[in-house]
Protein backbone atom coordinates (compact mmCIF):
# COMPACT_ATOMS: atom_id res chain seq x y z
CA UNK A 1 0.00 0.00 0.00
CA UNK A 2 1.16 3.57 -0.97
CA UNK A 3 -0.33 5.20 2.52
CA UNK A 4 3.25 5.25 4.37
CA UNK A 5 5.54 8.54 5.44
CA UNK A 6 8.35 10.08 2.53
CA UNK A 7 11.93 8.71 3.57
CA UNK A 8 14.05 11.43 2.24
CA UNK A 9 17.83 12.46 1.61
CA UNK A 10 18.61 16.26 1.55
CA UNK A 11 20.96 17.51 -0.90
CA UNK A 12 22.67 20.48 -0.19
CA UNK A 13 20.92 20.60 3.13
CA UNK A 14 18.19 22.01 1.95
CA UNK A 15 16.40 19.79 -1.33
CA UNK A 16 14.38 16.97 -0.23
CA UNK A 17 15.22 13.88 -2.68
CA UNK A 18 12.63 10.99 -2.19
CA UNK A 19 14.59 7.83 -1.58
CA UNK A 20 11.98 5.79 -3.16
CA UNK A 21 12.29 6.77 -6.34
CA UNK A 22 15.79 9.18 -6.15
CA UNK A 23 14.01 12.50 -7.27
CA UNK A 24 14.24 16.16 -5.98
CA UNK A 25 11.18 17.45 -4.85
CA UNK A 26 11.80 20.74 -6.86
CA UNK A 27 13.59 22.32 -9.47
CA UNK A 28 17.60 22.23 -8.17
CA UNK A 29 17.61 25.82 -9.85
CA UNK A 30 14.48 28.04 -8.38
CA UNK A 31 11.54 25.74 -7.69
CA UNK A 32 9.21 28.56 -7.08
CA UNK A 33 10.01 30.01 -10.00
CA UNK A 34 9.32 26.46 -11.81
CA UNK A 35 6.00 26.29 -9.90
CA UNK A 36 5.22 29.36 -11.77
CA UNK A 37 6.07 28.82 -15.40
CA UNK A 38 5.00 25.16 -14.82
CA UNK A 39 2.03 24.93 -12.77
CA UNK A 40 0.25 28.04 -12.31
CA UNK A 41 1.84 30.05 -16.30
CA UNK A 42 1.05 26.18 -17.83
CA UNK A 43 -2.82 26.43 -16.60
CA UNK A 44 -3.25 29.82 -17.45
CA UNK A 45 -3.91 31.14 -14.03
CA UNK A 46 -4.63 33.69 -12.37
CA UNK A 47 -6.34 34.79 -15.16
CA UNK A 48 -9.06 31.92 -15.33
CA UNK A 49 -9.32 31.81 -11.39
CA UNK A 50 -12.85 32.48 -10.42
CA UNK A 51 -14.39 31.71 -7.04
CA UNK A 52 -15.22 28.03 -6.63
CA UNK A 53 -12.33 26.98 -9.43
CA UNK A 54 -10.75 23.97 -8.35
CA UNK A 55 -7.28 22.72 -8.90
CA UNK A 56 -6.23 19.10 -8.45
CA UNK A 57 -2.93 17.81 -8.48
CA UNK A 58 -1.00 14.58 -8.48
CA UNK A 59 1.54 14.88 -5.98
CA UNK A 60 1.33 16.76 -2.79
CA UNK A 61 4.86 17.01 -2.07
CA UNK A 62 6.25 19.36 0.15
CA UNK A 63 3.01 21.65 -0.25
CA UNK A 64 5.43 24.23 -2.38
CA UNK A 65 2.39 24.34 -5.39
CA UNK A 66 -0.21 24.93 -3.02
CA UNK A 67 1.83 27.79 -1.14
CA UNK A 68 2.50 29.52 -4.82
CA UNK A 69 -1.07 28.99 -6.03
CA UNK A 70 -1.81 30.93 -2.37
CA UNK A 71 0.19 33.68 -3.00
CA UNK A 72 -0.48 34.20 -6.77
CA UNK A 73 -4.27 34.18 -6.45
CA UNK A 74 -4.74 36.11 -3.04
CA UNK A 75 -8.23 35.94 -1.36
CA UNK A 76 -9.84 34.59 -4.82
CA UNK A 77 -12.01 31.44 -2.96
CA UNK A 78 -10.81 28.47 -4.30
CA UNK A 79 -10.96 24.85 -3.75
CA UNK A 80 -7.64 22.67 -4.04
CA UNK A 81 -7.44 18.60 -4.10
CA UNK A 82 -4.12 16.98 -4.11
CA UNK A 83 -3.15 13.04 -3.94
CA UNK A 84 -0.21 11.67 -2.27
CA UNK A 85 1.01 8.62 -1.69
CA UNK A 86 3.91 9.17 0.28
CA UNK A 87 3.33 12.08 2.85
CA UNK A 88 6.23 14.29 4.34
CA UNK A 89 6.13 14.51 8.30
CA UNK A 90 5.90 17.82 9.40
CA UNK A 91 9.20 18.63 10.43
CA UNK A 92 10.64 17.87 6.93
CA UNK A 93 8.13 19.98 5.20
CA UNK A 94 8.71 22.97 7.61
CA UNK A 95 13.02 22.46 6.47
CA UNK A 96 12.15 22.41 3.04
CA UNK A 97 9.77 25.04 2.08
CA UNK A 98 12.48 27.20 4.59
CA UNK A 99 14.33 27.31 1.00
CA UNK A 100 11.16 30.07 -0.23
CA UNK A 101 11.28 32.39 2.90
CA UNK A 102 8.78 34.99 0.64
CA UNK A 103 5.90 31.91 0.97
CA UNK A 104 3.92 32.31 4.08
CA UNK A 105 4.58 28.66 5.24
CA UNK A 106 3.61 28.46 8.52
CA UNK A 107 -0.66 28.01 8.57
CA UNK A 108 0.33 25.06 6.05
CA UNK A 109 2.76 23.38 8.41
CA UNK A 110 0.82 23.98 11.45
CA UNK A 111 -2.24 22.29 10.00
CA UNK A 112 0.21 19.41 8.26
CA UNK A 113 1.36 19.07 12.12
CA UNK A 114 -1.78 18.54 13.34
CA UNK A 115 -2.82 15.32 11.15
CA UNK A 116 -5.70 17.71 8.90
CA UNK A 117 -5.92 16.85 5.55
CA UNK A 118 -8.92 19.00 5.48
CA UNK A 119 -8.27 22.52 6.08
CA UNK A 120 -8.95 25.77 5.00
CA UNK A 121 -5.85 28.38 4.13
CA UNK A 122 -6.76 31.87 3.27
CA UNK A 123 -9.32 31.74 0.88
CA UNK A 124 -8.41 28.04 -0.21
CA UNK A 125 -10.47 24.78 1.04
CA UNK A 126 -7.72 22.39 0.83
CA UNK A 127 -7.88 18.84 1.10
CA UNK A 128 -5.25 15.97 0.50
CA UNK A 129 -6.15 12.38 -0.56
CA UNK A 130 -3.75 9.53 1.33
CA UNK A 131 -3.20 6.44 -0.79
CA UNK A 132 -2.41 4.92 -3.80
CA UNK A 133 -3.24 6.73 -6.97
CA UNK A 134 -4.99 3.52 -8.76
CA UNK A 135 -7.38 3.31 -6.01
CA UNK A 136 -8.01 7.33 -4.69
CA UNK A 137 -8.36 9.12 -7.94
CA UNK A 138 -10.74 6.66 -9.42
CA UNK A 139 -13.15 6.57 -6.16
CA UNK A 140 -12.62 10.75 -6.21
CA UNK A 141 -15.93 12.07 -6.67
CA UNK A 142 -14.89 15.45 -7.68
CA UNK A 143 -13.83 17.19 -10.92
CA UNK A 144 -11.03 19.93 -11.65
CA UNK A 145 -10.80 22.60 -13.80
CA UNK A 146 -7.25 22.45 -13.59
CA UNK A 147 -4.57 19.78 -12.92
CA UNK A 148 -1.12 20.21 -11.87
CA UNK A 149 0.68 16.69 -12.80
CA UNK A 150 3.47 16.92 -10.07
CA UNK A 151 4.50 12.91 -9.41
CA UNK A 152 8.22 12.01 -9.49
CA UNK A 153 9.72 11.69 -13.02
CA UNK A 154 8.07 9.27 -15.36
CA UNK A 155 10.80 7.14 -15.96
CA UNK A 156 11.44 6.85 -12.01
CA UNK A 157 7.29 6.42 -11.15
CA UNK A 158 5.88 5.05 -14.01
CA UNK A 159 2.76 4.14 -11.99
CA UNK A 160 1.72 7.53 -11.64
CA UNK A 161 1.54 8.08 -15.32
CA UNK A 162 0.30 5.20 -16.08
CA UNK A 163 -2.54 5.44 -19.27
CA UNK A 164 -5.29 4.51 -17.08
CA UNK A 165 -4.72 6.96 -14.56
CA UNK A 166 -4.07 9.60 -17.46
CA UNK A 167 -7.53 8.47 -18.29
CA UNK A 168 -8.65 9.59 -14.58
CA UNK A 169 -7.19 12.49 -14.83
CA UNK A 170 -9.57 13.56 -18.16
CA UNK A 171 -12.26 11.38 -16.41
CA UNK A 172 -11.87 14.22 -13.62
CA UNK A 173 -12.06 17.14 -15.52
CA UNK A 174 -14.46 19.59 -16.01
CA UNK A 175 -15.42 20.57 -19.80
CA UNK A 176 -12.36 23.12 -20.86
CA UNK A 177 -10.36 22.01 -18.10
CA UNK A 178 -6.48 21.99 -18.56
CA UNK A 179 -3.80 20.25 -17.29
CA UNK A 180 0.38 21.29 -16.75
CA UNK A 181 3.02 19.63 -15.83
CA UNK A 182 6.93 19.43 -15.96
CA UNK A 183 7.24 16.81 -18.41
CA UNK A 184 7.47 16.40 -22.08
CA UNK A 185 7.84 12.50 -22.20
CA UNK A 186 6.15 11.15 -25.38
CA UNK A 187 4.65 8.34 -23.32
CA UNK A 188 2.75 10.70 -20.89
CA UNK A 189 1.33 13.00 -23.71
CA UNK A 190 0.32 10.21 -25.95
CA UNK A 191 -1.64 8.81 -22.93
CA UNK A 192 -3.03 12.58 -21.87
CA UNK A 193 -3.86 12.79 -25.81
CA UNK A 194 -5.28 9.22 -26.08
CA UNK A 195 -7.87 10.28 -22.53
CA UNK A 196 -9.04 13.42 -24.53
CA UNK A 197 -6.78 16.48 -23.90
CA UNK A 198 -5.58 18.85 -26.65
CA UNK A 199 -1.98 18.37 -25.36
CA UNK A 200 0.82 21.01 -26.75
CA UNK A 201 4.32 20.91 -25.69
CA UNK A 202 6.46 24.20 -24.88
CA UNK A 203 9.34 25.49 -23.18
CA UNK A 204 10.21 23.93 -19.79
CA UNK A 205 11.49 26.19 -17.15
CA UNK A 206 15.34 26.97 -16.92
CA UNK A 207 17.24 24.44 -18.32
CA UNK A 208 14.22 22.08 -19.02
CA UNK A 209 13.69 22.30 -22.97
CA UNK A 210 10.37 21.23 -22.86
CA UNK A 211 7.17 20.88 -20.82
CA UNK A 212 3.22 19.60 -21.73
CA UNK A 213 0.35 21.41 -21.14
CA UNK A 214 -3.54 20.87 -22.99
CA UNK A 215 -7.16 21.25 -22.62
CA UNK A 216 -10.01 18.92 -22.56
CA UNK A 217 -13.09 20.22 -25.51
Amino acid sequence: MQDQSAELDWRDGAIPVARRFDDPYFSLADGLAETRHVFLAGNDLPARARPGFHIAELGFGTGLNLLATLATMPGIPLRYTSFEGYPMAALDMARALSAFPELDAEPLITAWASGARRFTLGAVQVEVILGDIATTLPAWKGRADAWYLDGFAPAKNPEMWAPDIMAEVARHTNAGGTFATYTAAGAVRRALADAGFMVQRIPGHGRKRHMSIGRLP
